[in-house]
Parts: C-alpha cells; structure tokens; sequence
C-alpha cells in the first residue's frame, strides 16, 4: 500500500460573497491510495480563513499520513483529530479502495439513478438586484427550497428581498433559508430574528459569531425563528466536548459539513447527539470540488434524512472535475448517462 497527494486550485465561475469576504478561487487537496493496480481517490476540501486545520504545517501533515499510511484508517482517524478535512480524504480513499468502481461509495439507489436528494438553491451574497436575479434563476430552475447568504448589505435590503419573495411565494410553495455565518453583533440578533420571523422563515444559520455559548443558548431560548449551528461546530473534535456544547446551546438544528468537523465518523457523531437531544439536522457540502461532493452525498442519502440538504455546489467552478452528479428541479442526482472525466482525474488527483 502506498499513498500520494496532490493540490488543485478550484477557480469559480463568479466572485462569490460571504459575510468573510468574496471568494474567487479554493484551495483543495486529492489524496490517493494504491494497493496493486487499484487507486482510491479522496478529497482534503480546506475552506481558508474557516477551516480548523488550516495551519501552516497543512501540507507537511498530508504528506505525513501518506507517509503513514500502512497505520490505516481507524489509526489514521484518531491521529488526525486536528485535521478534519484530512480525516474525511482519508475516510473517502478506503472507501473507494471497497468497490470496483471506486467512485461508488455507498451503493444505493441514488448510485443507480433510481432515487433523488432534494437540495437547496444557494443565493450568494451581493447587491439587492445581483440577490435578486439569483433568486429568480433558482426559481426558474426549479427550487423549492432557496437559501440567502445575509449580512453583507443593508439588513433593510435583505428584509425588502425577503418581503418581495413572500409575497409571491407563501411559505407552503417556497422554503426560505438564511445564513448570517456570524454577521450579527449578540446585542442587536434577537431584534433581527424578530424581523425576520415575520416572514416564515424555515432557520437561520449561525446569526452570531461562534464561541459566545451564554449568548447563543439565550438566542436559542428566545428566538422566534428555529437557529440552526454551523461554524459552531468546527473545531470541537471530543465527543464529551459535542454533548457539552449541545446541552449548553439547545440549537433547534445543527448543520454538517464533514470536511469541516471530522469527516463522516465526525459527523455521525454529531447526528447521534443531535437525536439523543432531539435536535434537527441537514448535511451541507463546504465547497469541495464533485470528488468530495459526490462522498458527501452519497452518504447523505444513506441516512434517509428527507429535508433538503446543501449539496448544490458542484457547478461553482470553471475547473471542476465531470461527473454523473446532475442538479434538475431542486435535486441531485446521479446520471447513468454522464460519467466522471478520468482524464482530469489523471490529470489532478493522481
């Protein structure tokens, strides 16, 4: 057995904004493993300025447990407990050495065409008439479910899109999900969550800023809109920690990003707390390239949840690898007609 890495830069389609800044290109890491002729290939997707392992010894810690290898995964998870985004590589490299087709994962009927993910449309931060045409093209393309990254323009621009799109659209026709990624100050959230509430929202991601658990448990308490955690969740790798932060904050949701919290172990993990506190939760790509994206959800549909999840981010990029991975009317996919660009593959991965 031995093991190799590679670095490919994604570069978007269009600038892309969030509450930290406008993204153009993202940094992702393929490493693979290769026991005789076979290859199993996995994604590192780090998110820089996001991700808990993006430190500057990054690159020398892939090269380590390439190195390392021949510990396995189960070694291999523990020793990597820093370094989630490689944890989950590492987990989906195993996993397609499992399969003659090493992008099958988890064989299923969505592998087989047979079955679908409902998703969300993703509404990128930007001026009002930039939101605006976003929403009316995930409408058109036949969404029924969007999600609005707020926090980047006048909160009464955010608010008059948002009344604009209810009354088209009630609450039974359209589900409206926003993610401040932290944008509002802890004094003035519980007065924006009222606001937004008025319009039937079905969550808010993540309104303050992580790490403030007092504050976030009282929002949790009061708020008239269900809160779902996101980056809260990054960085804590100790499952007495999880259970510790679960208990405190009392979210109505948490959200699951597994390159960002320890990859699949790390995030079933999360779901068993999240059922044990019968707590709400959905899975959401964090912008990985369709390698990572096609691991996340695979696994996604392998836990039966029926909401829409986030996994609509496989045609940001201009250089993403092809894939049977085909978004139509609000869901994903996995075309029997497409296939994966093996070629790239080559050129990128291995």
């Amino acid at each position: 057995m031995k093991a190799s890495y590679k670095k490919h830069i994604l570069h978007f389609k269009r600038p892309s904004g969030t509450s930290r800044g406008i993204l153009k290109q993202k940094e992702t890491w393929y490493i693979t493993i290769q026991v005789n002729n076979k290859i199993g290939i996995g994604e590192c997707g780090l998110l820089k300025g996001l991700s808990y392992d993006d430190i500057p010894d990054y690159e020398q810690k892939i090269r380590w447990t390439c190195d390392n290898i021949h510990l396995g995964e189960e070694e291999l998870w523990i020793a990597l407990k820093d370094y989630p985004s490689i944890q989950f590589g590492v987990e989906q490299a195993f996993l397609s050495l499992k399969f003659s087709d090493r992008f099958k994962l988890f064989p299923s009927r969505f592998t087989e065409n047979e079955n679908t993910i409902p998703i969300n449309g993703l509404v990128w931060m930007g001026d009002f008439d930039f939101m605006q045409s976003q929403i009316q093209q995930k409408l058109d393309e036949g969404f029924k479910c969007i999600k609005l990254k707020i926090g980047a323009i006048d909160f009464n621009q955010e608010i008059k899109l948002l009344e604009s799109l209810r009354k088209k659209y009630a609450k039974e026709i359209l589900e409206i999900r926003v993610d401040a990624n932290g944008a509002f100050s802890p004094e003035d959230s519980l007065e924006k969550l009222l606001v937004l509430a008025s319009f039937n929202l079905h969550s808010i991601e993540q309104p303050i800023k992580q790490g403030q658990y007092v504050k976030m448990q009282e929002l949790c308490a009061k708020t008239p809109l269900p809160i779902a955690l996101d980056e809260e969740l990054i960085g804590i790798t100790e499952t007495s920690k999880k259970e510790e932060m679960i208990r405190a904050i009392r979210p109505q949701y948490i959200i699951l990003k597994p390159s960002l919290i320890g990859g699949i172990r790390g995030s079933e993990e999360w779901i068993s707390l999240a059922d044990k506190y019968n707590i709400g939760w959905w899975v959401t790509s964090a912008l990985e390239s369709n390698i990572g994206l096609n691991a996340i959800a695979q696994w996604t549909y392998s836990l039966g949840n029926k909401m829409p999840q986030g996994l609509g981010t496989g045609a940001l990029y201009t250089n993403n690898i092809e894939s049977p991975l085909t978004v139509e009317n609000g869901h994903i996919f996995y075309s029997q007609t497409k296939k994966w660009n093996t070629k790239k593959i080559k050129e990128v991965c291995i």
